[in-house]
């Protein structure tokens, strides 16, 4: 493989008790941009679910971790080092606590920002430049989360159906700025999703 491969990782834990909550939004976006592309992630392999596709002239490999958050590094690094693949060439796709519901942020670069699933794969590919898509899911005590949940138990929980309305409606804006940044246009991909507050 080469410059025009790439790696779409969803973060997430495995598991029916972990469907539809908040830290497993990457794993959502990745099976609604997956099923967009004709894709089906059938194949377990390297401690994760994967599927292969083509869009253009790029090759993607959506993976998922199924080895929980705080290792999701493990099961990465096998997919990029099998795929010989760079770091600046594996998208990852996690919640984010510090953004309000909803917010989407494209990033370059950056530390874990508290993120084990993160954290995990900043240490397995011993590098922070992979860009990841960021999806606000807020902190209870911010904005209009209440304050009397536990961080852990409120990310566990599932959306409300408020919520999985928004993440929904938030799939076309997502799957264009994909778009974007596989066909080597970052800066298109970040002014179009860093737009949405």
């Amino acid at each position: 493989m080469g410059g025009n491969d790439f790696l779409i990782v969803g973060l997430g834990n495995p598991g029916d008790s972990y469907e539809k909550t908040r830290h497993n939004v990457g794993y959502i976006i990745v099976d609604e941009l997956a099923r967009r592309w004709g894709c089906s992630l059938a194949t377990e392999k390297w401690q994760a679910q994967s599927g292969r596709t083509s869009l253009g002239s790029a090759r993607i490999c959506f993976v998922k971790p199924t080895t929980f958050m705080n290792l999701s590094g493990r099961a990465v690094v096998q997919y990029a080092d099998f795929f010989k693949v760079s770091p600046q060439q594996i998208l990852v796709i996690h919640d984010d606590i510090d953004m309000p519901p909803a917010r989407l942020k494209l990033v370059s670069t950056g530390g874990s920002g508290g993120h084990n699933g993160i954290r995990s794969l900043i240490q397995s590919l011993g590098s922070k430049d992979f860009p990841r898509l960021k999806y606000g899911v807020g902190r209870p005590g911010q904005g209009d989360v209440h304050s009397g949940i536990p961080v852990e138990k409120y990310v566990l929980s599932q959306f409300t159906e408020a919520e999985w309305v928004l993440l929904l409606s938030r799939m076309d804006i997502i799957e264009q700025g994909v778009r974007y940044l596989l066909e080597g246009e970052p800066a298109k991909a970040m002014n179009l999703v860093n737009t949405v507050k």
